[in-house]
């Protein structure tokens, strides 16, 4: 044999002889690397890779065990994973999507990321929230205000500007201004505002801010008042020409409007000075507005609405203040929840959640839409608002999904490319539990914890999220809190 010394003998030591012995080293075999067609045939000599180790530990991999580490921001960022900073949450309700969201915002925390909870409705956030030590606001009827009219963090940063970036920071909040009170008219009416009388907001918010420039933010009061007087500004986009019985005609259905808002079904709410400002400065930020009943489904939507204006507005006052040399860089992360709440609420609401997310021009910012399926957009009322709120689910880097029925699966793989291996897993996963004859009640589902997490076309990764020993310890992952403190002192037959 070649290369093999005459008269040597070979021992499960090595050769025995001068420079013989075991052998310290053994040589990597070659490796090759192919799709699972092409190297089936070589089983078991074939290896998949590894799972991402860089972001924050979710838990084991459902197939090798492996941990999987994982985060839009730190995907983004650091592992140069995905092309922007953002992600899809949808499953069926019970099976883990706001745990699996909660990991993410516990580890981005670790990392100094800022958590922004824009809207928390049930609570799922705020027990966490305030255990990071961060700022926990609470809205609701008779218990705070958010004036839409408001400039904001990025109005009050206007005083530290100067020239044009004052111009253009002027410019941005009139446009939140305008977006919000638009959005709000649409809820109250159920019908979206044209664009003249988005013309006549843009120039009654106009004429407002330059009154309020050096005093307190006008409120929707002033905003009817002003269309009350009909200031020549405003008669001249009306075409008035003079006529007042041509300028009511043009503003009497925005003033009907406005007025519902004032004393309509969604109360004071929007009616009153900003109660509490949100602090970015703090290490989590949750808006906790479950205090509103979930019957109130018009309120909740234009409070979560105003909640993403607001937060938005924050992170962009942030970023403005650090391009000036003002304040650090910061990194924000975004989470929207129950987005199908705002969508369903009102034809024409899909363009006014696409411009406040658009509206949001720092890039240092990651984002997570959570809903339960995309049967939930499809059930908006026309094919134009389908179409865009389909857009959401397009555009994010990461899809993560729970289980999910058959049918609305099918939906989703219009959008999402999953494997026939993945579609079943997934349909699997929303199996109802079974009920447990020995604990006499109901087991927990098999698919509760389980995501797939999906870029583009490539493999999704089955994990399971696994919770440490002080989480489960703690009640911030327990999102049924009020059925285990009545049902604690209740004997059940």
């Amino acid at each position: 044999m070649a290369g093999q010394r005459i008269g040597a003998v070979l021992t499960p030591r090595g050769f025995r002889g001068p420079g013989g012995g075991r052998v310290s080293y053994v040589q990597a075999p070659v490796e090759y690397r192919g799709t699972t067609v092409q190297v089936c045939g070589l089983w078991p000599f074939a290896a998949g890779s590894g799972t991402p180790m860089v972001g924050t530990p979710i838990g084991p991999h459902l197939r090798t065990g492996a941990t999987v580490c994982f985060d839009p921001i730190t995907w983004f960022t650091r592992a140069h994973l995905i092309s922007q900073p953002s992600m899809f949450v949808l499953g069926r309700p019970g099976l883990g999507k706001s745990t699996f969201t909660r990991r993410t915002v516990l580890g981005l925390a670790a990392q100094r990321v800022t958590p922004l909870i824009l809207g928390d409705l049930k609570p799922d956030y705020s027990a966490l929230v305030a255990r990071l030590g961060g700022q926990v606001v609470k809205l609701g009827r008779g218990l705070g205000a958010l004036n839409p009219l408001d400039v904001g963090a990025l109005g009050r940063v206007l005083p530290q500007l100067f020239g044009a970036q004052a111009e253009r920071v002027r410019a941005e909040v009139r446009g939140r201004q305008l977006t919000m009170t638009a959005a709000l008219i649409t809820l109250a009416r159920r019908q979206p505002v044209t664009d003249h009388e988005e013309t006549i907001l843009a120039t009654a918010l106009r004429l407002l801010g330059e009154r309020h420039a050096d005093t307190q933010p006008p409120l929707l009061g002033d905003l009817v008042t002003l269309l009350a007087t009909g200031h020549p500004d405003l008669q001249a986009v009306t075409l008035a020409r003079g006529e007042d019985d041509r300028y009511r005609a043009a503003v009497d259905p925005l003033h009907r409007s406005l007025l519902g808002l004032l004393d309509g079904p969604l109360g004071s709410t929007f009616a009153r000075p900003t109660t509490v400002r949100l602090d970015l400065d703090a290490p989590a930020v949750c808006i906790d507005i479950s205090g509103i009943h979930a019957s109130d489904e018009r309120l909740q939507a234009a409070v979560l609405l105003s909640c993403w204006s607001d937060g938005f507005g924050a992170v962009e006052a942030a970023h403005t203040l650090a391009d000036a040399g003002l304040a650090p860089p910061r990194l924000f992360y975004a989470v929207m929840d129950e987005l199908w709440r705002v969508l369903r609420s009102g034809a024409g609401l899909v363009d006014r959640v696409d411009e406040l997310t658009r509206l949001n021009r720092g890039h240092a910012l990651g984002t997570a839409y959570i809903t339960h399926s995309l049967a939930d957009l499809e059930a908006l009322p026309n094919d134009t608002d389908r179409a865009k709120a389909r857009g959401f689910v397009e555009r994010a880097a990461v899809v993560v999904c729970g289980g999910l029925p058959q049918r609305e699966l099918h939906e989703l793989a219009q959008v999402v490319a999953f494997s026939q291996a993945e579609q079943r897993m997934i349909t699997e996963w929303s199996t109802p539990p079974s009920w447990d004859a020995e604990l006499g009640q109901e087991a927990a589902p098999p698919g509760q914890g389980n995501f797939l997490i999906k870029i583009g076309t490539k493999p999704g990764i089955p994990v399971h999220v696994d919770l440490t020993p002080a989480e489960l310890a703690s009640a911030v992952h327990n999102t049924n809190q009020r059925w285990h403190h009545n049902t604690a002192s209740v004997e059940l037959p």
